[in-house]
């Protein structure tokens, strides 16, 4: 996902038994068994790059990044970020708006009639296949949108706007409430 700004990507390397780019099967150092967003060091942000990049490498280079990323792996720590995708046709319309502008203030009310469903329905239905409420689960989305503005360069204040927050206090202290830091000290680490 590019953020227009610093050339910051989300990727995924998958070390499953359906392994796409990154680690071929039955790889995982990690021992997880959903999708997880993780501290990384440049240093492996780069060999992830470099492994699912457009320019497939020599079987050698691919063997000796593997072993980086194997051993960097090990080192990194999960966050406490979750944003399961919903399967319901209302719901995902209602995580496509929201994925395109995690600043969209609307109500759940106001965007059930977007979609063509009540509040109820979708708050119903959020619980269910999220596990989460509706605002548990835009909170989770704008959280994991600002660490991708964030490892893009973007400000503090900037971030904390283009993810909706009211200002940057509130956006420090969820963030500080999820991460148990602040931004920029994420940043910095």
């Amino acid at each position: 996902m590019d953020t227009g700004r610093g050339g910051a990507r989300a990727r995924g390397v998958r070390a499953d038994r359906d392994a796409g780019a990154g680690l071929r099967p039955p790889v995982n150092p990690l021992r997880l068994d959903r999708p997880t967003v993780l501290a990384i060091t440049p240093l492996l942000r780069e060999v992830v790059v470099a492994l699912t990049g457009d320019d497939e490498p020599a079987a050698t280079q691919r063997a000796n990044l593997e072993r980086v990323l194997l051993d960097q792996l090990r080192k990194v720590e999960a966050l406490p970020l979750c944003l399961p995708a919903p399967s319901d046709t209302r719901l995902r319309d209602v995580a496509a708006i929201l994925e395109a502008d995690p600043a969209d203030g609307r109500t759940l009310a106001e965007l059930g009639a977007a979609v063509g469903a009540s509040e109820r329905t979708l708050s119903r239905l959020f619980r269910a296949e999220t596990g989460m409420s509706f605002p548990q689960w835009r909170t989770q989305l704008r959280l994991h949108h600002a660490l991708i503005l964030l490892a893009g360069g973007r400000s503090v204040t900037s971030t904390a706007a283009a993810c909706g927050y009211s200002g940057p206090s509130a956006f420090i202290q969820a963030f500080r409430h999820a991460f148990g830091t602040t931004p920029h000290a994420y940043v910095r680490s």
